[in-house]
């Protein structure tokens, strides 16, 4: 197991999933984040069943970083409850996860 996850997020609109991704990447809480869409997702939502077309966010980032992943998220996207989950990463190539590593880390002044 390494210390990176893939973080992610859906939102309703192309541009909502930009803002987010732009954010979190502006912000070096992530090395890349890739947009995939639109997919469609149903679910339940106040007490019906539900199906929207969305936008898929996968982020690239340190497990440490998740819960200003969530602020910054929760921050920039227009849902009330939207979906941010981790999954670990259970290997990768260590020059990715260098590539990882410098990218999230703040630069110095």
């Amino acid at each position: 197991m390494t210390d990176y996850v893939q973080v992610v997020t859906t939102a309703p609109t192309r541009d909502d999933a930009d803002t987010i991704a732009r954010a979190l990447v502006n912000e070096r809480l992530a090395a890349c984040v890739q947009m995939i869409g639109p997919i469609l997702s149903t679910y339940h939502w106040e007490g019906k069943v539900e199906t929207s077309q969305e936008w898929q966010c996968m982020v690239k980032t340190r497990r440490d970083l998740f819960e200003k992943i969530v602020a910054t998220v929760r921050a920039t996207h227009p849902y009330r409850v939207p979906e941010i989950i981790a999954l670990p990463v259970i290997a990768a190539d260590q020059a990715y996860q260098d590539w990882i590593q410098a990218e999230t880390t703040p630069e110095e002044s």
